[in-house]
């Protein structure tokens, strides 16, 4: 099974930038399609984006279009999201996530302990 690790999570201004890497091993990332999740204190967990198997697809919430961004190496078993013009509402728990099959926001088998991302306004 693959492993996820996710990193880059930190406190931020509103307008600025972050950068969430999510390393995979165990299994070649490139296997996965992966998604980027996140859960904010008393809400329930909400999908971000995802990136299909050769990056070639991506899907993102409304909220997060035109300002998040998800790429992925598969030689490097990575995947980054990349998060512009961050908003107090974007604060939360960002998780990646990792499955066999397609589709965009469920059916995830695999999980890492995810990052904390704050944006203060």
């Amino acid at each position: 099974q693959v492993r996820l690790v996710e990193s880059g999570g930190g406190l931020v201004q509103a307008g600025g930038s972050l950068s969430l890497s999510c390393a995979a091993s165990g299994r070649p990332v490139g296997n996965y399609y992966v998604g980027w999740f996140r859960q904010a204190p008393g809400k329930e967990r909400e999908v971000v984006g995802a990136i299909s198997w050769s990056g070639l697809r991506t899907y993102y919430v409304d909220s997060v279009k035109g300002r998040f961004n998800i790429s992925r190496d598969n030689a490097r078993d990575t995947v980054t999201l990349q998060m512009n013009s961050l908003k107090p509402e974007d604060t939360g728990i960002y998780y990646c996530a990792a499955k066999t099959g397609s589709g965009w926001t469920d059916g995830y088998d695999y999980w890492g302990q995810g990052t904390q991302v704050t944006v203060s306004s």
